[in-house]
Formats: C-alpha cells, structure tokens, sequence
C-alpha cells in the first residue's frame, strides 16, 4: 500500500519567515531619506515619485528571501509504502460436484450454492494466503492451482456446477489431486478443507492412504460432511420441467472423513445447515491464520527547486529594476 504526503527536511528553518514581516514594520516606521533615487529625472517628477517603485522593490525583495527560506527548508514529497511480508498459507478448497450436491436440504439454495457462497466468504477474508481449487465427483480437476490472485478464485467457485465431472464420489483422487498441488508449496503451511455430502463409490486411490500420503507431505487436512440428518430431497433424473426429486437417505461417511481428518492432524466438521457451514469455515478461518509482518519504506522526492526558482526569479526582477530606476535605500 502506497500513501504520499507533503513535508519539510528542516522545518524549523521556516521560523526565519518571521523576520520578513517585522523587516517590513521596520522599514515602514523608519524616517524616510530625502532622497530616494539617484537620477535626476525622479526628482524632477516630485516628492511623491518612485514611492510605488521603492514598494514594488521591496515586495521582489521579500519574495526572494521567503523563496529562499523555503527552500532552505527542504519542501520534498514522499511516498511511503508499506509491504505486507508473511509466511502465507497454502490452501486448497476440495469441493465435491456430484449430483447429490443438488439436494435441497439447505433452502432456499441447494447445497452446492450454500457451499459456493460459503467458500467466496472464505476466501474473501484472506489477505497473504495462496488458494487453490480442486473439483472431484468420479475424477478430480483442478480449477485453480495455488494462487494469490483472489478474483480468479472467486470466478472459479462461482463457476461449479454439477455435472461437469462424471457422476460418483472419489474422495481418494480428490484428496491426492489437492496433495500434488500443495506438496511443494512454498511456506511452512499447507491446508486442505475437503467438502463432500457423500460416500467414498469411486476412484482407484483409497482415501485413507491418500491421507497418509499427504501427512507426509506436512499437509493438514480439514473434512466436512454436508447435508441434513434422515432424508432429503435428491435428484434422481430430468422430466419436462427439469430436474426429478425424491426424498432419499442422507449418506455421509463420517467415519472415513473423521479418520482422515485424524490422519493428517485435521478436524471434522459436520453441517447439517447453512448456518453450520457458515460457522464451520469462520471455525477454519481462525485455526489458519499467522502473524503478519509489515515493514514501511518513506521514498522522498525533493521540491526545493521550485522556491529556488521562484526567489531566484524575484531577484533578477528586483536587479532588473534597480539597474533601471536606481537602488533601493
């Protein structure tokens, strides 16, 4: 962040500038000499002549000297920037796109919308932290790979949908797709928040293993299971008028996401509302978080030259005038 303002290198050189009007008073009460110019011609004109000269001299004079004073005092600009310098932490938000994820147990959105809204949130309240997203149903993509470019992010979760992917739960694939992406992360922390409302029916890698594998790497992993208790109404096909739903038990292996949570030194986290979910992230959001280092630079930019030049020009005016009319008493 860059903020600019204005300043002195030596600002109590401007108390000079108090001379200047008490020279003025002074001059102003001193008896006036009989004589004011050297040149015949202004006596000749009469007692009153050259007294708006003598004033105008005196005025150039001034300005040469307060010109002077101010740039004495160093005027200069400054730009201080102050660079936000920390650790970071490397997440990866795992997000699950199968079909079930269109349950609408969580009105007045299904679950998919309420974990979207949720994640932005999440994101949105970083600040120096890297940022992937991973999507999986039967297979697992990466949307985003770790990134601290948060608009793109947000983009990407805007962007999910089910049916992208293959239809199915492949928690091992997802799980191992998350852990290639933040094994070689740079920074001390590397975090996975997987989200699924399902049970582990597809892929060839088993989650447990894959959890290992990441506990290895030194990435922790936070699991959430998604969706009401008892039943819930699920797709189960397109009619006329879109998608078909019947009220169908909720699924959520709890043991295996609480085993790999365990696993690889994580928690898991239940929602079985929006409001939990909401609270579940706020929960993550303050586990993950490290102490942020600032540092503040201040780069000057002189402005002297501008005064200078001001008094400089004040006394080639006030010489000018002197070798034309005479000198100032």
């Amino acid at each position: 962040m860059t903020l600019h303002g204005y300043g002195f290198a030596t600002p109590w050189v401007l108390l000079l500038l108090g001379v200047l009007p008490l020279w003025w008073m002074w001059r102003r009460r001193r008896t006036p000499g009989a004589i004011r110019f050297s040149r015949v011609r202004t006596i000749a004109a009469g007692p009153r002549a050259g007294r708006g000269l003598t004033r105008t001299l005196l005025v150039l004079r001034n300005l040469a000297l307060a010109g002077a004073i101010v740039a004495l005092a160093g005027p200069r600009t400054g730009a201080r920037t102050e660079t936000v310098t920390s650790d970071g932490i490397n997440i990866v938000l795992v997000v699950d796109l199968s079909s079930s994820m269109l349950a609408l147990d969580f009105q007045p959105e299904n679950r998919l919308e309420v974990a979207k809204t949720t994640m932005k949130n999440f994101v949105a309240g970083r600040s120096a932290d890297r940022i992937g997203v991973v999507a999986f149903a039967a297979e697992a993509l990466t949307q985003v790979p770790l990134t601290v470019d948060y608009p793109v992010v947000l983009a990407a979760i805007d962007n999910l949908q089910a049916g992208q992917l293959e239809d199915g739960t492949a928690i091992g694939t997802a799980i191992a797709t998350a852990a290639n992406r933040l094994r070689s992360a740079p920074g001390r922390s590397r975090v996975m928040i997987l989200l699924t409302d399902g049970v582990n029916n597809r892929g060839a890698i088993d989650p447990r293993t894959a959890a290992k594998a990441a506990a290895a790497f030194g990435i922790r992993i936070y699991t959430i299971g998604i969706g009401s208790e008892g039943m819930a109404p699920v797709p189960v096909g397109r009619g006329l008028f879109g998608l078909r739903y019947e009220n169908r038990p909720v699924e959520i292996d709890d043991a295996l996401l609480s085993d790999v949570a365990r696993i690889a030194s994580g928690r898991y986290f239940r929602a079985r509302d929006a409001q939990a979910l909401t609270d579940i992230y706020g929960q993550i959001d303050q586990l993950e978080r490290v102490p942020i280092r600032t540092r503040t630079y201040v780069h000057w930019t002189d402005l002297f030259r501008w005064p200078l030049g001001a008094a400089l020009l004040a006394l080639t005016l006030e010489l000018a005038l002197f070798a034309w009319r005479g000198p100032l008493t």
